[in-house]
């Protein structure tokens, strides 16, 4: 009732929105800005948070997904004048750090696994199986780059350098947000581009983090014991458990689990 109330001072609010698994622009059940898209703007426009928290756990993925879910929280955060704190959980790597970086600050668990800043692109070559099989492929194209990549064919190496090219001008634009959002807290003489990964401790000390802690005791600490945590976070129709959907969420689910364990988790 007390917010009704002219003249009386409502406890502080801090808004939480839940940043957790792959990136990816598109797949059900991930992270991408046109699903996250409604649930950061709430969180920013709804009763006048004093901070906006992020609970990043996520081993990243979509470098435009990130870059897009990143900018939107920034324009939101100067728009509104509302700082951006961000809290890792297991891991903020490779993408997941990208949206950790969008906070004004990060705190994470001195067991979590941050960093990663690189871009990778993996795929098989099947091309040899199929040869074996006896199955022979058939491509016609118009332009002589657009069957880049075909993983039926033998690797050419123009074409890998083409895509060397792509992904260091990604990791061009990975390390340009973080250097712009970490500014001087970076620790200028370490390495920090490489894809290496580190726990908090280490990460706090090259300045990749600002230190180690847990969402609700640090905010409680800043704001006052009386302040209040509303949560956001992206909501799985319930129908979509059910039917063809079930395979889908298996497939990502595997997907995910195999992010996930490239850092040990």
């Amino acid at each position: 009732m007390k917010r009704w109330i002219p003249f009386m001072k409502s406890d502080p609010t801090v808004a939480v929105i839940r940043l957790q698994g792959v990136i990816a622009g598109g797949s059900r059940g991930t992270l991408n800005d046109q699903a996250l898209a409604p649930v950061i703007e709430k969180a920013f426009a709804r009763g006048k948070p004093v901070a906006v928290a992020l609970e990043v756990n996520s081993p990243g993925g979509s470098p435009v997904q990130s870059s897009l879910i990143g900018a939107r929280i920034r324009r939101l955060a100067e728009e509104k004048d509302i700082p951006v704190i961000a809290f890792v959980e297991d891991v903020a790597a490779s993408g997941g750090y990208w949206l950790a970086a969008a906070a004004d600050e990060i705190y994470a668990d001195p067991s979590s696994v941050v960093g990663s800043i690189g871009v990778i692109s993996a795929g098989f070559g099947a091309h040899e199986f199929l040869a074996k099989q006896g199955v022979e492929r058939r491509v016609y194209t118009a332009g002589k780059s657009k069957s880049m990549l075909d993983p039926f064919r033998p690797e050419n190496p123009a074409d890998v350098e083409r895509l060397k090219g792509l992904l260091e001008d990604i990791h061009v634009n990975f390390i340009d947000h973080v250097q712009s959002r970490r500014g001087a807290k970076l620790d200028s003489g370490a390495e920090l581009f490489t894809g290496e990964v580190w726990l908090a401790k280490r990460a706090n000390e090259l300045g990749l983090i600002d230190g180690i802690g847990h969402i609700k005791p640090m905010l409680k600490d800043r704001f006052g014991d009386k302040v209040k945590f509303r949560r956001y976070g992206v909501r799985r129709p319930f129908l979509s458990r059910f039917g063809a959907q079930m395979m889908d969420d298996a497939v990502a689910s595997v997907e995910e689990r195999a992010a996930y364990a490239q850092f040990g988790l």
